[in-house]
């Protein structure tokens, strides 16, 4: 069995690096990947320079943020050169950057909430501790703690997974926020290949997008993707056969995981999401 989607601290999970080692050895995974959100810093982490705890194989990966129009969407980095990527990643993803991007995106979703009529107490909206957390997720807890809120959001009321896809970069949505600060999916594509990697999209189903399959397509006619994230949490039985057929249609090549992140995401368990993934290391014929 597999996983090749996980987080730690150093970006949204709230496990440290040698404790997602212990869990996947435990789980007795053979390959692993541990996909910070924009950041390669995990595997400079003494856990993995020194690894003595996990006994399987190990692929340098990464989550990188991406947009393509107006749709914001993740691409996995497999097997990269991390050198070459983290250079990279300072464009984008520096301390700097990254709290002047926590201050945007804060200003932006509360005027909207303003706009709106979402009520909030701006003194109880509690402050990121890193700069890697996303500050959207702070503002949203405010608001879900008022009942008056739920009707004008939502179905976003469900999570903020779900507020983030159906209302942040659903572009239909009064709550849409225009992509600030991302690269461009071709630049995305062509560092992950120039530091020796595949590029996967990941989890296409959580996007919810009206044409998926439309929207790959169109992804492939700009830059060459190397493959999908087939298995992952959001995508059913028959929507993970949907897309294993389109990637074996298209010459893509398969990849999936669990997207861990510990309690953030709680019904989520390395190595098997919600009980229903079971990866096969099989699909790993690009490596």
């Amino acid at each position: 069995m597999i996983d090749l989607h996980m987080h730690t601290v150093y970006s949204d999970g709230d496990k440290t690096v040698a404790e997602i080692l212990k869990l996947c050895e435990d789980k007795k995974l053979e390959y692993i990947s541990i996909t910070d959100h924009d950041s390669c810093k995990q595997y400079e982490d003494e856990a993995i320079k020194n690894n003595t705890i996990f006994t399987g194989n190990i692929i340098k990966g990464s989550e990188l943020q991406a947009v393509f129009g107006n749709k914001k969407f993740e691409i996995l980095a497999y097997n990269i050169d991390t050198n070459i990527m983290s250079k990279w990643l300072e464009k984008y993803y520096s301390e700097e950057k990254l709290i002047e991007k926590q201050k945007i995106g804060y200003e932006k979703l509360l005027d909207i909430f303003d706009k709106q009529g979402i009520v909030y107490e701006e003194k109880n909206i509690e402050k990121p501790k890193k700069a890697t957390e996303f500050i959207e997720k702070f503002v949203y807890a405010e608001a879900m703690r008022h009942p008056e809120n739920y009707d004008k959001i939502g179905e976003g009321t469900k999570s903020y997974d779900v507020f983030y896809r159906k209302c942040i970069t659903n572009i239909e949505s009064p709550f849409f926020i225009k992509p600030v600060g991302r690269p461009e999916y071709k630049e995305v594509i062509d560092i992950i290949h120039k530091a020796g990697g595949k590029a996967f999209l990941a989890h296409p189903i959580e996007y919810e997008f009206e044409n998926i399959l439309g929207f790959i397509d169109e992804l492939k006619s700009v830059a060459k993707l190397d493959g999908i994230e087939c298995f992952h949490p959001s995508a059913n039985k028959q929507q993970r056969e949907m897309l294993l057929e389109y990637a074996r249609t298209n010459s893509l090549y398969i990849s999936g995981g669990s997207d861990y992140h510990g309690k953030l995401k709680p019904d989520i368990e390395i190595g098997i999401g919600r009980g229903d993934i079971n990866i096969s290391k099989e699909i790993l014929e690009w490596l």
